[in-house]
């Protein structure tokens, strides 16, 4: 067995057996960084031979950061939502992934805001070096009042000229749109939106849904301010169906809840699509699993994430960013 050479006390120890600057030892131990592939064997060798592993978080330390990005999803208007969310689920996975690539870890968090100065407080810990936030929530002042002083600041939602905070989000109204002008193209006359128009991303979605309609419909949309929670939301449509209500369609503000509504039509006797046509909002996985499969209006979650992992990282380097708009898209499946 080759006998381990003498253990080496710090990196610039390793930098000189190998030759190299302590900088580049650092770019072959972390996988961070353009190097030559045999370079960066050959200084991992180097390091195996005399038992040397770098102490990323010392090494963090002196550069004066965390080597996290921070990802909050904030629930000040659904406190009983989860990150099980599908929705979450699959932008969360996209941003592990963005950030992975950049050489920078995930640092997670769900927050149920108390008071007005969360974020900052967060930021005052120090335990990340930028944060994305997953939804503005009804916290859009405490994101506009951070972004004010804190730049490396980057938000899934609805875009705003009012914002001071830099989104990156679908084009919701537009979406809503075209849910609207789907439904009137199948004929549905009678139509209802599920959803908490509290929140900016659902308000912009009933906004363009009623846009979209024409003018003898948009006064006779019934508002039914729905949870967004599966079960909550199944609950709400249940009792609504239960006490007479028929529409002939319906658009929810996202796929959970436009689930959620066809498995309480079916238990209330309603068929979908025979009786009532559905469409959503998102597009997440299961939604052409489930049956009937979900019509929905898309947005490019993966697309999306990585959008967010760019400007932030863009802002962290100083540069001025401007928001980003997605064109969403109509997914026609069977539910409609």
């Amino acid at each position: 067995m080759e006998k381990q050479a003498d253990p080496l006390k710090s990196i610039a120890d390793l930098a000189r057996i190998a030759g190299v600057s302590v900088s580049t030892v650092s770019r072959a131990l972390t996988g961070k960084g353009a190097l030559n592939k045999g370079t960066r064997e050959r200084i991992q060798k180097i390091a195996d031979q005399h038992g040397f592993r770098l102490n990323v978080a010392a090494q963090n330390l002196r550069l004066g950061r965390s080597g996290a990005i921070a990802v909050l999803l904030p629930l000040g208007h659904e406190r009983g939502q989860q990150l099980s969310d599908p929705f979450f689920m699959a932008m969360l996975g996209y941003l592990a992934d963005a950030l992975t690539d950049r050489g920078y870890d995930l640092l997670l968090s769900r927050v149920l805001p108390q008071g007005d100065d969360w974020l900052d407080a967060f930021l005052r810990a120090g335990r990340a070096d930028g944060v994305i936030i997953i939804g503005q929530s009804d916290q859009s002042a405490v994101l506009d009042r951070t972004a004010g002083h804190y730049a490396p600041l980057v938000v899934w939602g609805e875009g705003s000229p009012d914002n001071v905070h830099v989104t990156v989000g679908s084009h919701n109204e537009l979406g809503g749109a075209q849910a609207a002008r789907h439904l009137v193209a199948r004929g549905r006359r009678k139509l209802a939106f599920f959803g908490p128009v509290a929140v900016p991303e659902f308000a912009a979605r009933y906004r363009g849904f009623v846009a979209g309609l024409p003018d003898d419909l948009r006064d006779r949309v019934e508002l039914v301010p729905s949870p967004i929670t599966p079960q909550d939301s199944r609950r709400t449509a249940a009792a609504w169906f239960a006490a007479g209500n028929r529409p002939d369609g319906i658009f929810a503000a996202s796929d959970v809840v436009a689930m959620s509504v066809m498995s309480a039509a079916v238990d209330n006797g309603i068929g979908v699509p025979r009786d009532l046509s559905v469409v959503g909002f998102d597009d997440i996985p299961m939604a052409g699993l489930v049956h009937p499969a979900l019509t929905t209006v898309r947005q490019d979650i993966e697309g999306g994430a990585r959008a967010l992992v760019d400007l932030l990282f863009r802002r962290l380097h100083g540069e001025e960013t401007a928001s980003v708009e997605i064109a969403p898209e109509l997914i026609v499946r069977e539910s409609s």
